[in-house]
């Protein structure tokens, strides 16, 4: 047994929406995301719902390889969505998003910590830089205040 002290980033960016908690934590889901982000499209969705639910798993593809999603925590009532993705050989990531009500709209604290599970995997980590997460957090933003505001995608280009 190799034990090793993990090679992690954590990242935390609280983006500003225009809409009120109830109507965006729905949107935070591996189905519902297809409404408002261009080419989301999991091959795969677990879900007794239908929809977001604790226990639903989901899967992607990304450059660094097919991902496993899980949701470990899903709480609509406090705004409060944990999700756990593993990448084969490359990271195992833990997202958190926290809303809260503000004046117009609400705040979403969200939280990715990637820890490395290989090489490919300390490369992704040297890579996640504050500013790259910036960049990732502000286009998410951008996109899913769009389909607040218009209900339409945002297109790229």
């Amino acid at each position: 047994m190799r034990v090793m002290k993990p090679n992690r980033v954590t990242r935390v960016y609280t983006q500003q929406l225009v809409a009120p908690p109830p109507r965006v934590f729905p949107l935070l889901c591996p189905v519902r995301e297809a409404e408002w982000l261009e080419g989301w499209d999991p091959p795969a969705v677990f879900s007794e719902s239908g929809v977001a639910e604790p226990d639903c798993v989901f899967l992607t593809a990304a450059g660094s390889g097919p991902a496993i999603w899980y949701i470990t925590r899903h709480e609509p009532a406090s705004g409060f969505v944990e999700m756990i993705k593993i990448t084969p050989a490359v990271t195992a990531c833990k997202l958190r998003i926290q809303l809260r009500p503000v004046a117009v709209g609400s705040e979403a604290t969200i939280s990715y910590s990637h820890t490395s599970l290989g090489p490919a995997g300390d490369d992704l980590v040297a890579s996640f830089t504050d500013e790259h997460y910036r960049q990732f957090m502000r286009d998410w933003e951008q996109r899913i205040n769009h389909y607040l505001t218009h209900g339409s995608i945002l297109r790229s280009g």
